[in-house]
């Protein structure tokens, strides 16, 4: 049985569909002879003779042509359905119809034939309908059916993993097909657990019994893993985690108990394979933080024929910009990056057909004449600053190059995005700058300060060129070049992101522990990749609206509560089947330097503006005038030179604290030590 299948199934396209054209049209000859010997007529002529044959070619082209017309080719066997057998109907009927009133014109107006009358082309019809479909539902049942299954369980050297699925029927159908279609075999549901609570219990879906509904599913998942040796999987419907409550506890339950578990996310190769696209459950899906309806179409129409730049393309962040900019239809993408390694893994990510659009350039941010080239010769519409580095201990001892960065680096990227005439630049912000306490905080909230001082202006002073950027030598004003619309959007923590705790603790939690928390207290604003990042489209196509009193230089992400670090450890620790404290240990080494317990989104004196937009807000800040930021740039630029860290912390502090000055330079205060800046 198994080799007609095995053998249809390796022949290429073209040459299966001519052997299937063939294959029908020798049935149908097949058919005419037994319709005649089955209804017992004699016909008056020789079947073989002349006309015979004359008249034997002229049926096979007529079934040729009305089978093409019908259909009868344009599907895959593998994939057969109601529809299919329709046209096979349709094309036997027709087929038959053309034939009869043939027979009737040739003997009304030629000759008469005996033993030729209806009876044989109801027969006819019947015999031709059944041995074309035959085959076709033969050679799905083989590859569809339980008996493909078993027999390729038995052939098989690897075997098949066997599966549980948590989901809606409709895609439990979708799924348990093609589960079974899939060459190589590589899982077998064995057993539904539907989402619907009014879900039939104890019914088939094609051959596979519905074993739990709601509330049930964590309960009879544990009574699966406890009776049976033989679950290897557990396969999750999309978007699941939205509808159950308990959608952690079954993951914990199941990695627990040493099976994988994964997410329903599509299918692929629909004409070569059937195969079904199943993603690793991710942490920030175990959180289940709220999801953002995103309006697509309001960021499509903006991002979609724009040229798109964005700096740090190859981190956390910047690379999923890209992505998505690509998704949108952007007319094309530059990523500037200073990792190779980082440009070189993005590559990867990119789908073929958006490669064209897509260009990467190595280069650091702080390079102003290299940026001011790129910018020049791509002329992006948008300028999406993501470069900056962020990770708050690594800073405190690196703090030349958190100031190189992330305030001289958005600077240069600022300017030249004014004078090339770029319309709009988006920084990418942080909650750390606000109340800032860290080298990391003072560096994002200086960048916020140049981006809003800029947005005010709408120009940007040219007070760093060619050469002088790397010393930081600060030259005379150019020219001011209005246009360019300057916005930060400010936001938390990422799932995921390169550094990130999810990333920290998980390779601690694979390496056996012990997973370190610097306190049992601390809490963070948590976000996934992709919610921030359509969150970051819609601010820079909010802000293209405004103008004047209603226009917004800082945008804020709502980030919904702050969840307790101590818990997002636990929870990993469950996920990956283990039991905190017992299997993993947690050690808490106490808070670092620079490090808060809790991050806010917003300072006292700022104001927050509900928008018409789900999860995105205005600020209203204090800003910085752009007198006293260029007052202070090459004090800053002095204080690295000399590699006074005091210093360049002092006027930094001194660029937030509106209270100080009211314009030129800073003061110079005695600063406070790191970990109590603000």
């Amino acid at each position: 049985m198994t080799a007609y299948a095995e053998a249809v199934s390796g022949i290429r396209p073209k040459m299966r569909r001519a052997i299937i054209m063939v294959q029908d049209l020798v049935m149908v000859l097949v058919s005419v002879a037994l319709s005649l010997t089955l209804s017992q007529s004699r016909l008056s002529f020789d079947a073989f003779s002349s006309g015979g044959l004359a008249c034997w070619a002229a049926i096979v082209l007529a079934a040729h042509v009305l089978f093409r017309y019908s259909g009868l080719y344009n599907t895959v066997w593998r994939f057969a359905s109601t529809p299919d057998f329709f046209n096979i109907l349709k094309g036997c009927g027709s087929l038959t119809v053309v034939l009869y009133l043939a027979a009737v014109a040739f003997r009304s107006f030629f000759q008469p034939v005996a033993g030729l009358n209806e009876r044989q082309f109801i027969v006819f019809f019947l015999v031709s309908f059944t041995i074309i479909s035959a085959p076709r539902l033969y050679y799905r049942f083989l590859r569809d059916g339980a008996s493909w299954r078993i027999l390729r369980r038995a052939s098989s050297d690897e075997p098949i993993k066997q599966a549980l699925f948590i989901g809606r029927l409709s895609e439990a159908d979708v799924i348990v097909r093609f589960t079974r279609t899939a060459v190589p075999a590589e899982y077998a549901i064995a057993g539904i657990m539907a989402t619907e609570s009014d879900a039939p219990l104890g019914t088939q879906i094609q051959g596979v019994p519905v074993v739990a509904l709601r509330p049930r599913l964590v309960e009879v998942l544990e009574e699966y893993v406890n009776g049976t040796e033989n679950l290897d999987l557990l396969i999750f419907g999309k978007g699941v985690e939205r509808e159950i409550e308990d959608y952690a506890e079954l993951v914990r339950v199941a990695r627990h108990s040493g099976i994988a578990v994964v997410q329903f996310s599509g299918l692929s190769e629909l004409g070569q394979g059937g195969k079904l696209v199943l993603d690793a459950v991710e942490m920030e899906t175990i959180m289940r933080r709220s999801a953002v309806a995103t309006d697509t179409a309001r960021i499509a129409a903006f991002v979609g024929g724009k040229r798109v730049l964005v700096t740090g393309g190859a981190g956390s962040i910047g690379r999923v910009l890209v992505k998505r900019a690509l998704e949108l239809g952007a007319e094309a993408v530059l990523v500037a990056d200073n990792s190779e390694f980082g440009i070189f893994q993005l590559d990867q990510l990119i789908d073929e057909k958006d490669r064209d659009r897509l260009t990467s350039r190595i280069v650091d941010v702080t390079d102003r004449p290299h940026m001011m080239r790129l910018v020049g010769e791509f002329k992006p519409a948008i300028i999406f600053h993501a470069a900056a580095l962020k990770h708050v201990p690594l800073l405190e001892e690196n703090w030349e190059a958190a100031i190189e960065t992330n305030v001289f680096g958005t600077l240069a990227c600022a300017e030249v995005a004014a004078e090339c005439g770029v319309p709009q630049f988006l920084l990418i912000s942080s909650d750390k700058a606000v109340d800032p306490t860290s080298v990391l905080g003072v560096t994002k909230r200086a960048a916020e300060q140049i981006v809003s001082s800029l947005h005010e202006t709408n120009a940007a002073p040219s007070l760093i060129h060619a050469g002088g950027l790397n010393g930081h030598q600060a030259g005379a004003p150019g020219v001011h070049r209005p246009g360019t619309k300057f916005i930060a959007v400010r936001f938390g923590n990422v799932f995921g992101s390169n550094g990130s705790v999810a990333t920290v603790f998980q390779a601690q939690i694979e390496a056996g522990g012990p997973v370190t928390i610097t306190d049992r207290r601390m809490t963070r604003y948590f976000m996934t990749v992709a919610e921030a990042v359509d969150l970051v489209i819609m601010s820079a196509a909010d802000a293209e609206q405004r103008q004047g009193s209603d226009d917004y230089a800082i945008y804020m992400l709502d980030m919904g509560k702050p969840v307790p670090i101590l818990e997002v450890a636990e929870t990993m620790i469950r996920m990956a089947g283990k039991s905190p404290y017992t299997d993993i240990p947690i050690r808490f080494t106490g808070i670092r330097p620079g490090e808060k317990l809790h991050e806010t989104l917003h300072g006292e004196n700022e104001e927050v503006v509900k928008l018409d937009i789900a999860k995105l807000f205005g600020l209203r800040s204090d800003v910085v005038e752009w007198p006293r930021i260029e007052a202070a740039l090459p004090a800053l630029a002095a204080a690295m030179h000399d590699r006074d860290k005091a210093a360049a912390l002092a006027i930094l502090a001194g660029l937030y604290r509106a209270e100080q000055s009211t314009g030129g330079a800073p003061e110079q205060t005695a600063p406070k030590t790191v970990g109590q800046i603000g």
